[in-house]
């Protein structure tokens, strides 16, 4: 995706933000269920737009669980507002850049050079990490939607499920590839004990196949 297409997308959402203020300067608009529609907006523009691991991921984390309609769409805001700012002023690099099979190698080689020193946990959650950001973008390559219809992003295996529906693959990659982010989430949530450095090992080898047969 071209960075002016990012930009304008996230335009469009902040001008509906600017609505919602126009509608009620006293902030009343922001605790309202369009309101909350359009966080998980934002949420999930964030999420597609800016490059895992990102200090604007890191601060979207903090605010992601918060209750306080208002207070969140606006911390949300200010954080698409930064993004958009940068990638305007080409201080940011895209995710869709990232899926680059160039890139995508750099990412797999410094899993590689993580799980040789010992440190697997964190190589599985960058491969997994490296696949699911895959798999959304050849969401968009095929067309199949990467929201759902609030607004809020899908999850790695609904849209592996939607792929496989899709006959992007078969019903064996998909199975597989439902392992993969298993293993990945195990590692995520501190499961260490229930893999090993050889099976941390061929993920990042079938990652790697995985990208070069199915490119996006």
């Amino acid at each position: 995706m071209e960075v002016d297409k990012m930009v304008e997308q996230l335009d469009v959402l902040l001008a509906e933000y600017r609505e919602l203020i126009g509608l009620s300067p006293d902030g009343t608009a922001l605790g309202s269920d369009r309101a909350k529609i359009l966080a998980s907006r934002l949420e999930s523009a964030i999420d597609r737009l800016a490059v895992p691991g990102s200090s604007y991921v890191q601060q979207l984390d903090h605010y992601r669980a918060e209750k306080r309609v208002k207070f969140k769409i606006r911390e949300i805001r200010s954080i698409a507002l930064g993004l958009r700012d940068d990638l305007k002023a080409g201080w940011t690099t895209s995710v869709m850049e990232l899926v680059h099979a160039d890139t995508h190698s750099d990412y797999l080689e410094m899993a590689e050079t993580l799980l040789a020193a010992g440190y697997k946990d964190p190589a599985v959650v960058i491969t997994g990490t490296s696949l699911e950001v895959h798999i959304r973008t050849l969401c968009t390559k095929h067309g199949v939607d990467t929201e759902l219809p609030s607004g809020a992003p899908k999850k790695a295996d609904v849209m592996n499920a939607d792929l496989k529906k899709g006959d992007v693959y078969n019903e064996a990659r998909k199975k597989q590839i439902t392992a993969w982010m298993d293993l990945r989430n195990k590692a995520a949530h501190g499961d260490y004990i229930s893999y090993d450095e050889h099976q941390a090992h061929m993920f990042i080898d079938g990652v790697r196949d995985f990208m070069l047969k199915y490119p996006a």
